[in-house]
C-alpha cells in the first residue's frame, strides 16, 4: 500500500532539473504510473498506461511515468512515449521506496497537499479503475476505460524494490 512521500522528495525528469514533490504539486494533482523497464510485466501495461495518461492530459492533473531506470533506459523502454510526456527517472528506486510501493507496475494519485489519495499495485483493472475514477471525480473529468478486451489479464506485477 502506497504511503505519503516527504514533500522534499526529489522527482527528476529525464530531460530537466529535479524538483521536490511539493514543487510539482503547486498547481495540479500528480498521477504517477510506476514501471520497471527490466521486467515483462511493466511492458504489458504500456498501452493501458498510455490510454490512462492520454485521458487525463487536459485535466487539472499532471500525469507522469515513473520509471526505475536512468534517463537512457527510460527512453529505450518507453520509446516515442518518452518524448510525449513527463518521465521521471528513478534508477535507485528512491521514489518507489518513498512511496512505499511493493509491486510494479503501479498507479499513484498524489493530491495537491502531497498525500497519496489512491493507488494500485500490479495490474488489476478494477483497482486501477478505482484510482482513475476517483481522480476523474476530483478533477471533474472523464477517466479512461480499463479492462478492455485487448488489455492484459490481471497479474500481481514484479517486486518494486528488486
Amino acid at each position: 500500500m502506497a504511503s505519503d512521500p516527504s514533500p522534499d522528495l526529489l522527482l527528476t525528469p529525464i530531460n530537466g532539473e529535479g524538483r521536490t514533490v511539493s514543487q510539482w504539486l503547486t498547481t495540479f494533482h500528480l498521477l504517477l504510473i510506476g514501471l520497471d523497464p527490466y521486467t515483462s510485466e511493466s511492458s504489458w501495461v504500456l498501452p493501458v498506461a498510455e490510454r490512462t495518461m492520454r485521458s487525463f492530459e487536459q485535466a487539472d492533473v499532471r500525469v507522469a511515468w515513473l520509471v526505475t531506470a536512468d534517463a537512457r533506459d527510460c527512453e529505450r523502454f518507453l520509446g516515442p512515449l518518452s518524448r510525449n510526456g513527463l518521465v521521471f527517472q528513478d534508477p535507485e528506486r528512491e521514489v518507489v521506496k518513498a512511496l512505499g510501493l511493493q509491486r510494479l507496475p503501479a498507479i499513484v494519485h498524489l493530491a495537491m497537499d502531497g498525500t497519496v489519495r489512491n493507488s494500485a499495485e500490479g495490474w488489476h483493472p478494477a483497482t486501477w479503475r478505482r484510482v482513475t475514477d476517483h481522480l476523474a471525480k476530483v478533477t471533474r473529468w472523464t477517466g479512461p476505460t480499463l479492462g478492455m478486451p485487448k488489455d492484459p489479464g490481471p497479474f500481481e506485477g514484479s517486486p518494486a524494490l528488486a
